[in-house]
Formats: C-alpha cells, sequence, structure tokens
C-alpha cells in the first residue's frame, strides 16, 4: 500500500491507500500489542494517525514521500522483529 501511495501522492486516489495504510498499521498495533512489544506502539500509532484520511494532514511533496518511506521502513523491521507466542500445543507432535 506504501508504495503504491508514493505514486498516488496529491491525488484522489492517495485517499484509498491511506485508508489501507491505516488499518494495516492498527493491525500490526494489535499483533505488537500481543507479542508484548510495546515499543512498537507509539511507531504504528503515528503511522495509524498520520495516514488517517478522515482527519488528513495538509502534508505535501516532499514530507509525505518522505513518510512514505519512513513507514515502508517500520513496517518492514515491525514484520521482522513483532513476534506473537502461539499457544502450547500440548502433547502432539
Amino acid at each position: 500500500m506504501l508504495f503504491v501511495g508514493i505514486a498516488l501522492i496529491g491525488e484522489t486516489g492517495f485517499t484509498y491507500t491511506s485508508w489501507g495504510v491505516a488499518v494495516l498499521a492498527l493491525i500490526v498495533l494489535v499483533f505488537a500489542i500481543r507479542g508484548r512489544q510495546w515499543w512498537w506502539v507509539p511507531v504504528l500509532a503515528a503511522i495509524a494517525v498520520l495516514w488517517n484520511p478522515v482527519v488528513p494532514f495538509g502534508f505535501t511533496g516532499p514530507v509525505w514521500l518522505g513518510a512514505q518511506y519512513l513507514a515502508i521502513i517500520a513496517f518492514i523491521a515491525a514484520g521482522v522483529l513483532i513476534k506473537v507466542p502461539t499457544p502450547d500445543q500440548g502433547t502432539r507432535r
């Protein structure tokens, strides 16, 4: 979504990518909470708020471009580093 958003900055289609990014940030935020990795909560909450299309921020051009790349890096790092424990499977192997 963020890579598509780079191409759509300033266009009406950017609203749809903003929805997607905000929702995905909230989903990953839930995984961070379930994995007890609290340091990700402010990062993912900030992404969800900044990409929230209901109350858009007035960022344009290079600011949004830089924010897109920072969010891409944050999502990749969160995907690699957040681990959610699974319930014990008991004696099954």
